[in-house]
């Protein structure tokens, strides 16, 4: 081989999507967010800084996890600070979960920079609209990584016009719930890691059979009730679809987590209680009825990348941890958190007295 085809072999990306392609078009595509005057900025980057430790302290006395573990600030980031840190928490997640398309040769780099231009697409449109996020794959692997992305925080704080105050801890309440669900359950992140990778390992042959499985999808489609909580629309629904029978009982197990993890969060940021965040019922109203608005093409976009599917999430979640919660308390429903045979089935989510009978006979 000569040197010039060992120089080439050796920059072909070793992954099917080139991040550091991601990361740049993210960057170009991203908008700085809104203007706010210097000592302005200042003053809410160090707040939430400082609001992290104290709103953790409430979680933790609320919810009864992680006593003995340190109270760490958050890291408070921009809009291209999150796009880098999401990409590499992404990198990290999936690394060697999927084949490099025409690894090897140069076919390979083209592929994994179309795949990074589209994922920096989406990681562009979410870079606008996250307001913070415990990326349990980044930073410090001991204790991942708590973002809270200023611009959007006061973008939204205005949109809602909340007190600035209340909606920072508000914000925290949540991200600082999902850090201490990874960081007070030990087994967690592996288990989590450990279903995408195998998830996605299989993806190709979940997908290979699926024309001649056309027929049945679109009859599946059409008898599903507009309430069901077992399945998804858009295109989490079309994923579904695509599935073989192993790979659905892989991705029911992820979608049950997912809700899990985003509906104790919503139910622990409100149920903290006014005490804390007076304008609570507030925020909250004005919040949920803002993540069903937007404009056409902000819908359609929501509806494309599945982020709609991720409101419904919250919803489901929250619902099933206030009724456990109600049923058995919060210690009783901290034993949801002893081992993946004690986390929700999917269809335990709508029926949660069915999780309850089943963990505490």
């Amino acid at each position: 081989m000569s040197a010039a085809a060992e120089s080439e072999e050796s920059t072909v990306p070793n992954t099917p999507v080139d991040w550091g392609i991601a990361v740049a078009t993210a960057h170009r595509l991203i908008k700085p967010g809104p203007v706010v005057p210097k000592e302005e900025a200042e003053r809410t980057v160090g707040q939430l800084r400082e609001v992290t430790g104290v709103a953790e302290a409430h979680v933790r006395e609320l919810t009864g996890l992680g006593a003995d573990l340190p109270l760490l600030p958050g890291d408070v980031v921009d809009r291209r600070g999150w796009v880098t840190a999401a990409a590499e928490g992404l990198e990290a997640l999936t690394d060697g979960a999927l084949p490099a398309a025409g690894q090897g040769r140069a076919i390979g780099g083209v592929l994994a920079g179309s795949a990074g231009v589209q994922a920096g697409m989406v990681l562009a449109y979410l870079g606008g609209r996250v307001l913070g996020q415990y990326d349990p794959f980044g930073g410090d692997e001991n204790g991942g990584r708590l973002l809270l992305v200023a611009p959007n925080i006061v973008a939204a704080q205005r949109a809602l016009d909340v007190p600035g105050e209340d909606f920072r801890m508000w914000v925290c309440l949540h991200e600082c719930t999902h850090r201490l669900q990874f960081t007070a359950v030990p087994w967690l992140r592996d288990y989590f890691a450990g279903e995408v990778r195998r998830f996605l390992t299989d993806l190709d042959d979940s997908a290979s059979g699926a024309f001649n499985r056309l027929p049945e999808m679109i009859r599946t489609m059409r008898r599903r009730p507009d309430d069901d909580t077992t399945s998804s629309s858009g295109p989490i629904g079309l994923v579904e679809m695509l599935q073989t029978p192993q790979q659905r009982e892989v991705f029911d197990r992820l979608i049950a987590l997912s809700t899990l993890l985003e509906g104790h969060a919503d139910h622990v940021m409100d149920a903290v209680g006014p005490s804390v965040v007076p304008s609570v019922a507030t925020i909250r109203a004005r919040f949920t009825a803002r993540r069903r608005g937007g404009g056409m093409l902000d819908r359609v976009l929501r509806t494309v990348l599945g982020v709609d599917a991720k409101v419904k999430q919250y919803a489901v979640g929250a619902s099933f941890t206030r009724h456990v919660v109600d049923a058995v308390g919060m210690t009783g429903f901290n034993a949801i958190w002893t081992s993946p045979d004690t986390l929700p089935l999917r269809a335990e989510l709508g029926d949660p007295a069915a999780w309850v009978r089943r963990v505490h006979p």
